[in-house]
């Protein structure tokens, strides 16, 4: 029982967890994306090019270069998502304070020793 355990112990891990919530809710936002694009985008794109009713199966030399470009796209659009997140995620993380002095410089050193050899006389 031993190894079914530590299985347990291990998927109920916060990280884990957490990666597979990041997972559904990507694949999720991934098909909203195909939508946008299916349904608004590409409908745009290929009144633009002349073939209104389906960009998808647009095709050069018997290559369906629809689908790639209709690829391409969704993937453009999680990026720029996924880019505005982090860097949201970024602003709002704890800046780490800087480090302290390391110390008194030579120079310092040497003006201490002096005022130290003054104090004595």
């Amino acid at each position: 029982m031993g190894f079914f355990k530590e299985f347990k112990d291990f998927a109920m891990k916060g990280n884990v967890m957490d990666l597979a919530i990041a997972v559904v809710i990507g694949a999720a936002f991934s098909k909203i994306v195909s939508a946008l694009v299916d349904s608004i985008i590409m409908p745009i794109i290929g009144m633009i090019v002349g073939d209104a009713n389906k960009f998808s199966t647009y095709t050069v030399g018997g290559i369906k270069v629809g689908v790639f470009i209709q690829a391409v796209i969704d993937f453009i659009i999680i990026a720029f998502v996924l880019f505005l997140i982090v860097k949201a995620m970024n602003r709002f993380k704890k800046k780490e304070p800087p480090p302290p002095p390391a110390g008194p410089t030579t120079t310092e050193k040497l003006l201490m020793e002096i005022r130290d050899e003054l104090k004595k006389k």
